[in-house]
């Protein structure tokens, strides 16, 4: 069994090919060619936590990949110095079960949920998009901000987070780091960080928008990464009212996500509004943006087959670069 920390897992993902592998995850999920049940959620109420448990086989023309993962969100690891996301996937032989690996997952969630917003702005965004607003200074705004920054040629990027402090370190270690452009600026007020923005990336915990619907220029795209849970809203319902919804999974969206839950519940639209699956536009069976000022909006939960896909092509990576343990099991 190979075992591969969260540095190896890092080396073995660069984002250009994580963003390619996201779009065959998304198509293989829309195909279904990949077998993914709703994820189990165990509430731990005594910390405000919970544990996720997430498997998927996945096919592919190309290949077959089966995997867990195993991700908790305790809130208070903050306050203890730790990251809120801890994770591990177990990564086993499609052909006989056996166990293979066991791949860091934090290092993984914060990869693949970048990728996959990296697939959806390159599908979804303008061509000429050069500005990104990010909301959210932790560790998926980082992967967020790299993934646009690989498909689109960024100059200026605005950074927004209630944290003020995490804000400024964040613009401090991602200025001119890959793709990323020096011009890295902290915004006031979320106006001050999407009026001019071209890109729009949410990566927060918010029960409550984090941005006003008339802030927004026509043509933006929207990727929203935070929205886990029926209670978390990051973006406004007037926004997603008038846009393209687009989104990794229709099943977990509409079970998960009080982006487009409250404003369904609250009656602005019907379950309908949701256009169409990430996957059903990269198999060429709907169409993406149709007007440089159209609004899209891409929702994303997390789905098992990212993680299952990244973890074979971390595992493929890992090989070529020898990196990780590999041990008797």
């Amino acid at each position: 069994m190979l075992i591969l920390n969260s540095d190896e897992v890092r080396k073995a993902l660069p984002m250009q090919e994580v963003i390619q592998a996201m779009k065959q995850a998304y198509a293989s999920l829309s195909s279904g060619k990949a077998n993914v049940p709703l994820r189990t959620r165990l509430p731990i109420p005594q910390h405000e936590a919970v544990s996720i448990f997430m498997p998927a086989y996945v096919q592919t023309d190309e290949t077959e990949a089966l995997a867990i993962k195993v991700v908790s969100i305790f809130p208070h690891n903050l306050t203890r110095g730790l990251p809120l996301i801890q994770a591990a996937v177990l990564a086993l032989d499609p052909e006989t079960g056996r166990v293979i690996a066991l791949l860091e997952g934090g290092t993984i969630t914060a990869i693949r949920t970048g990728a996959g917003s990296g697939a959806a702005i390159d599908i979804l965004s303008r061509a000429d998009s050069h500005v990104v607003a990010i909301f959210g200074a932790g560790a998926q705004g980082r992967t967020q901000l790299e993934a646009a920054c690989t498909v689109r040629e960024i100059n200026k990027v605005w950074i927004f987070d209630s944290d003020t402090q995490r804000a400024e370190v964040f613009a401090k270690e991602m200025a001119g780091q890959g793709p990323i452009p020096q011009d890295v600026r902290l915004a006031a007020t979320a106006r001050e960080a999407v009026v001019d923005a071209d890109i729009i990336c949410t990566a927060t915990t918010s029960t409550a928008p984090v941005f006003i619907d008339k802030d927004i220029k026509p043509g933006t795209h929207i990727s929203a990464i935070g929205s886990y849970t029926p209670e978390m809203q990051e973006v406004p319902a007037e926004t997603i009212q008038r846009a393209r919804v687009i989104v990794d999974s229709r099943s977990a969206v509409l079970a998960e996500s009080g982006d487009l839950i409250k404003p369904i519940q609250s009656g602005l639209f019907s379950e309908s509004h949701v256009f169409a699956e990430l996957g059903e536009i990269v198999l060429g069976e709907k169409a993406g943006r149709q007007s440089s000022d159209e609004i899209t909006y891409f929702k994303s939960v997390g789905v098992a087959v990212q993680d299952t896909m990244a973890a074979q092509l971390a595992l493929k990576n890992a090989q070529i670069m020898h990196l990780g343990q590999d041990l008797l099991f």
